[in-house]
């Protein structure tokens, strides 16, 4: 992962939590210094030798490798998340506290609390789908298919409760529930237009919706919402046409970067979108539109997905990109054009814990978020669990 000193718009900024890296001074390991060799070899041989050893001690010492963080077998809350189930985990998100939330779509329709020190706790939501509870304490609220959430810089989660057709906030100040204004589709239209991904410009002050036909943006002060981009119909928008009268493919997830300009992720176009701040919108990966898995290493442009479900800005601004029908999860470097390989191998399975993560086995993943070390945390929704790429 990269390590620039910028923060990930996809979590808010950390105070102690030092999972993952790098690790705070008093905690690190000391340095491993490698101990001039005394080789009685040839000048070649030697110099060879040497080199093996620089190798191994500044990659094999610090390889990225796939950590679980949630996801057991017990049916039960108040333990060690490692141990607990989780019910197709979707969305997930930091505090300022260090406290990661995870929100289960419609297997569980609960909003959990993985504190500090690993220990799961439920603190919304009922698994049985419904639409109550607003003013009420938060476990005896329902949601219907919650696919996404993000964390207020004042600690409030705001949960995108897709097919009840509205965003929801939690209170952590009173454990209440209430909706949000500025963004409400009727029930009867909400599985087609319903808040399926949110997220916080880098100011906190701004949310961003997609709900598969257009992206919307909500003045979460004023409760004033604007579409960013997207004319309502479902088609291939040209590049350098204005956003806001371009056709989208299922815009399935939808984030602003430091500089303002949005990204846009389709879930039926198998493409991402970027849209300049004057408001015109191009194809930055898969320009064909093509289903598949090819183009890592390569340029951008020429490689496919298939059914990408949600995206994340990282701190170098790359685009984190969880392409949920190859099992994979991949990145797109705007700086270079670009696009590679972060995790998964592109089969659907459970294989690979504690090794490389491109070696990995993944299934469906929905959710990716990076913490403010660098650490990418990824749900692995149709295994049930929450991982993390560590060094």
């Amino acid at each position: 992962m990269s390590t620039p000193a910028a923060l990930s718009r996809c979590s808010r900024p950390l105070e102690g939590l030092w999972v993952g890296r790098p690790r705070p001074a008093e905690h690190r390991p000391p340095p491993v210094r490698a101990a001039a060799p005394r080789l009685s070899a040839p000048p070649g041989r030697a110099s060879l030798v040497a080199l093996t050893l620089t190798l191994l001690l500044a990659g094999g010492l610090h390889a990225e490798r796939l950590e679980l963080v949630a996801g057991g077998t017990e049916s039960a809350t108040g333990i060690a998340a490692t141990r607990a189930a989780l019910r197709e985990p979707f969305g997930v998100d930091f505090d300022a506290a260090g406290n990661l939330y995870v929100i289960e779509m419609a297997a569980g329709n609960r909003l959990l609390k993985i504190d500090r020190g690993g220990r799961l706790t439920h603190v919304a939501g009922q698994p049985t789908a419904g639409d109550s509870g607003d003013g009420g304490p938060a476990l005896a609220a329902q949601f219907n298919g919650p696919h996404n959430l993000a964390v207020l810089p004042d600690g409030d989660i705001l949960i995108g409760d897709t097919w009840n057709g509205r965003v929801r906030r939690f209170s952590a100040a009173d454990g209440t529930v209430s909706s949000l204004p500025g963004f409400s589709v009727p029930a009867a239209q909400a599985r087609a237009s319903g808040p399926y991904c949110i997220t916080l410009d880098f100011t906190g002050r701004t949310l961003v919706v997609a709900d598969l036909r257009r992206v919307h943006a909500i003045d979460l002060a004023t409760g004033r919402a604007r579409v960013l981009a997207g004319n309502g119909q479902k088609g291939v928008p040209p590049d350098g046409a204005r956003a806001l009268d371009a056709p989208l493919a299922d815009p399935r997830a939808a984030a602003l970067d430091r500089q303002g300009n949005l990204y846009i992720l389709e879930r039926g176009g198998h493409a991402l979108r970027h849209v300049d701040r004057d408001g015109r919108i191009r194809t930055v990966v898969n320009a064909s539109g093509r289903k598949g898995a090819e183009g890592d290493g390569g340029p951008a442009l020429a490689a496919t997905m298939n059914g990408p479900k949600h995206l994340c800005i990282d701190r170098d601004d790359s685009v984190i990109i969880a392409d949920a029908e190859n099992h994979l999860i991949r990145r797109y470097i705007p700086a270079t054009g670009r696009m590679e390989r972060v995790a998964g191998n592109g089969r659907k399975g459970t294989a690979g814990l504690g090794g490389p993560p491109a070696q990995a086995e993944l299934n469906r993943p929905h959710g990716v978020t990076v913490h403010r070390d660098g650490t990418l945390y990824i749900t692995d929704s149709y295994n049930h669990r929450i991982l993390r790429i560590a060094r």
